[in-house]
């Protein structure tokens, strides 16, 4: 299947690797089909590309390589998604959205209370709100140097 956005022109994706979100991103409910594209090999950052909107594009990453201990509760999502049981939970990843303040790399933050939970066994996402957290969705990724 061919997709056209405006950072990568015209590309092929896989469709069966579309990943569906039923209540869409953040501020985007109507956006509802994303593809995960890496963004350089071996980069910790990746695209995540709406096929809905060619100029829509969130930049993702794992946040365990930020805050190794960084914890979530989401069996009520798995529930709600009907992602429970099924042996779905080997298929989950976890990414938060990336703010990259134009040439300013060294300010970049993540959205550690909004991460998106991603099935790759049913090709289905949820952003999830985590109330209470000790983030914000605004946490800087790198120190600041004294």
């Amino acid at each position: 299947m061919k997709i056209k956005t405006t950072r990568f022109g015209t590309i092929d994706i896989e469709e069966e690797k579309m990943i569906k979100m039923p209540l869409g991103m953040l501020g985007f409910p109507d956006k509802k089909k994303f593809i995960i594209l890496q963004h350089q090999e071996n980069s910790p950052f990746f695209w995540y590309q709406s096929i809905d909107d060619p100029g829509l594009a969130f930049v993702i990453t794992n946040p365990f390589l930020f805050i190794p201990d960084y914890k979530i509760d989401f069996e009520a999502t798995l529930k709600e998604m009907s992602w429970n049981g099924n042996g779905n939970n080997g298929y989950l990843d976890l990414f938060i959205v990336v703010n990259i303040p134009r040439g300013m790399p060294h300010k970049m933050t993540g959205n550690f209370i909004g991460p998106v939970l991603v099935n790759s066994k049913v090709y289905e996402a949820v952003q999830i709100v985590l109330p209470n957290s000790p983030y914000t969705h605004r946490f800087p990724l790198f120190k600041k140097k004294n």
